[in-house]
């Protein structure tokens, strides 16, 4: 199920573990199982536990505990809104209000064209950037005002 390359990336990931403790590259292997087809089917999440030589059980218990981790099909750009409390206070509830209206879709859903998913997301450690919205998990974008929105979604079509 795993492909070589990504086999290969993951054997990279368990050489910074002690021996006899692959199990602890279980957050990278996700990661990197992910970027191959986007996000985790079952099938994946059992290839990656058998890789690892750990319980499936386990293996979900990290995919389903951190928001980075898609376990189902998502848009090319994923957008996470940190609704924590600090965030919140800072206007992160109006941003993805207005996110959702831009894209008339709603927390956990895809636009019709496949290109943007809006998620949820918990603490980003960035309280003092707030509100901030993180794309495919790996930019993190500070003071998202409805004008930096814009700007940010004219840049991403």
């Amino acid at each position: 199920m795993l492909s070589n390359e990504v086999l290969t990336k993951i054997d990279q990931e368990i050489t910074k573990y002690p021996i006899g403790k692959k199990r602890s590259a279980v957050m990278s292997a996700l990661r990197i199982a992910q970027e191959e087809i986007g996000w985790l089917d079952p099938a994946t999440i059992q290839a990656v536990a058998d890789y690892l030589e750990i319980p499936p059980v386990a293996v979900y218990e990290v995919a389903t505990f951190y928001n980075m981790y898609n376990l189902k099909p998502v848009g090319r750009y994923k957008l996470t809104v940190c609704t924590n409390l600090s965030c919140a206070l800072q206007g992160s509830v109006a941003t993805a209000n207005y996110l959702k209206k831009k894209l008339n879709i709603n927390f956990g859903e895809t636009t019709p064209d496949g290109k943007f998913t809006l998620v949820e997301g918990e603490c980003m450690g960035a309280c003092g950037d707030a509100p901030v919205v993180l794309i495919n998990n790996q930019q993190l974008c500070s003071k998202m005002t409805a004008q930096a929105i814009d700007t940010k979604l004219a840049e991403l079509k």
